[in-house]
């Protein structure tokens, strides 16, 4: 697994947590919908860690709880 498929996972992962669409996480992120959209279907593989930090602060959670899951434990090397 790559990192934007653990991430992808992991903010789906989250929103089913607390009963929120990733539509109301943008809005309580400050991201724009279409951003979240575009991470959540994969198009953007990409990420920042500034919009990460912005989508934890919507679940009201830091990123030290966003990172510390399964599935970033197994991730694959990315750099070859």
């Amino acid at each position: 697994m790559d990192t934007s498929t653990a991430v992808r996972q992991r903010i789906l992962e989250l929103c089913a947590q607390q009963g929120i669409t990733v539509n109301r996480l943008a809005t309580r992120s400050g991201v724009t919908q279409s951003t979240v959209n575009n991470i959540v279907s994969g198009r953007n593989h990409s990420a920042t860690v500034a919009t990460i930090k912005k989508l934890c602060d919507g679940l009201d959670i830091t990123l030290r709880d966003f990172f510390d899951a399964p599935v970033f434990d197994a991730l694959e090397q990315e750099i070859r």
